[in-house]
């Protein structure tokens, strides 16, 4: 699913326009990402967490010529899906295979 495609399910389901829902939908990324950029955590009950987790420096390697780069230390954002989500998917995943006839 696009943002683009997200905007218009929820426009559909509340009194919002389009353009309107947009903004509600920009300023929750905005205010994940915010967060995110802060060093905090952000928990959405039921759906999952967002943290950042650092990594540390080490040596890699260039795919073309096989040399050893130095490749540093940073941060990046991890997403951990909460118990439902991880359940409900699981559950909706089950039910397509079983009706396509697969084990």
């Amino acid at each position: 699913m696009t943002k683009a495609e997200l905007v218009e399910k929820v426009s559909a389901q509340i009194n919002l326009t389009k353009k309107q829902t947009e903004v509600v939908v920009n300023t929750v990324f905005q205010s994940i990402t915010e967060s995110l950029a802060e060093g905090k955590k952000v928990e959405l009950r039921g759906f999952g967490s967002f943290r950042v987790r650092s990594r540390n420096a080490r040596i890699g390697r260039n795919p073309k010529s096989g040399d050893r780069v130095d490749v540093p230390a940073k941060r990046v954002p991890f997403f951990k899906a909460g118990k439902e989500l991880r359940e409900l998917v699981d559950e909706h995943e089950l039910g397509n295979d079983n009706s396509q006839g697969h084990a």
